[in-house]
């Protein structure tokens, strides 16, 4: 196939659907290598809903709803890649997805959990720093001074205790800077 239009793009949309299919479709391909490296140079690239949730190397399969964090709550899989530093889930407090992100930021407690609301976007810059455009808002789970996990101890099904989580809920030009970890209204 010829992947030069990847090259001559000034910007990649991922669709919605199942980020699973995505991820198994595209990751590990010439066409995810290409989109990184263009990404890495400044090519923009975008996705709603599924195709949000596979921009960062650790995705969100699937999992289910609820608030309080269990074990076997969520299924992570390979996303895209383009960052290390997130994990994003969609629809979040349309559909009670705050355990699922939390059950993911316990098993992988470096990267920074964002919560993506209906009618809302997390534009992120080449400095990382993440702005928030749209009606709704974006959670932004803060691990890194997480204090006790029971993560380790948890059996299937058990709620998970977090001691030291924090959280920001940024609205439209709310900003987060990814490496200082600091949050402003706007």
């Amino acid at each position: 196939a010829d992947l030069e239009y990847i090259d001559k793009s000034d910007s990649v949309f991922m669709t919605g659907g199942n980020q699973l299919r995505l991820s198994t479709t595209i990751g590990g391909t010439e066409v995810a290598t290409r989109i990184r490296r263009r990404n890495a140079a400044g090519m923009h690239v975008a996705g709603t809903s599924a195709g949000a949730a596979f921009m960062a190397e650790h995705m969100i399969a699937g999992g289910r709803e609820g608030s309080t964090p269990s074990p076997d709550m969520v299924t992570m899989a390979p996303g895209l890649g383009l960052t290390n530093k997130l994990i994003v889930d969609q629809h979040f407090r349309e559909r009670d997805r705050l355990g699922r992100l939390l059950t993911a930021l316990a098993y992988n407690p470096f990267a920074i959990g964002i919560g993506l609301d209906e009618d809302t976007a997390a534009f992120i810059d080449s400095k990382d720093h993440l702005e928030v455009v749209g009606s709704g808002g974006i959670s932004i789970v803060d691990p890194s001074n997480l204090e006790f996990s029971s993560m380790d101890s948890s059996h299937r099904d058990e709620p998970v205790s977090l001691i030291g989580i924090k959280m920001h809920i940024l609205v439209a030009g709310g900003r987060f800077d990814l490496t200082t970890r600091k949050a402003s209204a706007s």
